[in-house]
């Protein structure tokens, strides 16, 4: 499942300015979009939840390829493919045929979180693309935002990431956005209950009543963190601690009774800089599920299709 063969300077010598390039790429998409920073950072986390780190995510419908953009965790909200294609076509420019697309993610994704406020780190590199999309697999592999904690234990475990991975990468909620129909079940219809989910902060409850009516649109957007939405912080967790957690997979968190989990929020509520360095050996645990390296896969000329 996880391999050591990746190196943070895996590049240095085939394309020395790979960082700067992809820094400038990924400023840019965030100038012109603020969102583009999480959206990023959640791809490579769909990226590598499937067949692994190895790009498969960005691969369109082909002979062949069931594309995992239309698996249902992905359709209409997985975002940043552009910036991807941008990114690409300005590597390919000064060292082509060499940087692959599955690094690509996961250097945009740390360039986004540091530029949000979050740890700087070096990313481990030397993936390579693979050849096959598996959307049956993303539609069964990507946790639901309705998943119980023993259902996302499970997901992660599955990967190889314990309980404190579950919470430092989910800890990714810090920034973003999500639509009402991600979490509006626990506004008006919990657990079928014809109310509104009891944890739920009842100003909070209010708030987002407010943004997401009953029957409503629910493609509309809201912030995953209400409190600093653009500041990757540890404000997440201290809105688990206060009942202020958007999604049932974000609260259930804290508010599991005996459950690991609640300890590890605690402890990165009251210390953010305890997240980050979580967060950080986290996103490398993540990063080194399955890739392909060496003779495998390929390096794609063009990330939407296999050369």
């Amino acid at each position: 499942m996880v391999r050591s063969q990746l190196s943070a300077n895996y590049y240095s010598r085939t394309c020395p300015h790979l960082l700067n390039i992809v820094r400038r790429e990924v400023m840019n998409a965030i100038r012109n979009e603020m969102r583009m920073a999480a959206s990023l950072l959640r791809l490579h986390f769909h990226d590598c939840f499937v067949n692994g780190c190895d790009g498969s995510i960005l691969l369109d419908n082909a002979d062949g390829i069931e594309s995992e953009k239309d698996a249902n965790p992905n359709r209409g909200s997985a975002d940043g493919f552009n910036i991807v294609d941008d990114i690409k076509t300005a590597l390919e420019n000064v060292c082509p045929n060499v940087v692959s697309c599955a690094d690509i993610l996961a250097l945009a994704s740390q360039i986004s979180v540091s530029l949000a406020g979050g740890p700087s780190y070096d990313v481990p590199l030397g993936r390579r693309d693979s050849r096959t999309a598996n959307r049956a697999g993303a539609n069964r592999e990507l946790p639901s935002p309705f998943a119980s904690l023993d259902e996302l234990r499970s997901n992660f475990s599955a990967k190889g990431l314990d309980s404190t991975d579950l919470v430092a990468l989910s800890g990714a909620h810090t920034f973003g956005l999500a639509r009402c129909n991600t979490f509006s079940r626990r506004l008006y219809n919990f657990a079928n209950t014809g109310d509104s989910d009891p944890i739920i902060d009842s100003t909070f409850l209010s708030t987002l009543r407010e943004t997401c009516p009953e029957n409503g649109n629910g493609n509309t957007l809201t912030n995953l963190d209400q409190s600093t939405p653009n500041d990757f912080d540890n404000g997440y967790f201290v809105n688990l601690q206060n009942g202020r957690g958007l999604l049932q997979t974000d609260q259930v968190l804290f508010s599991t009774d005996g459950a690991d989990t609640v300890g590890i929020v605690d402890r990165f509520g009251n210390s953010q800089s305890e997240f980050f360095g979580a967060f950080v050996e986290s996103m490398i645990k993540m990063g080194n599920i399955s890739p392909l390296t060496g003779n495998e896969g390929e390096i794609r000329t063009d990330c939407k299709r296999v050369n």
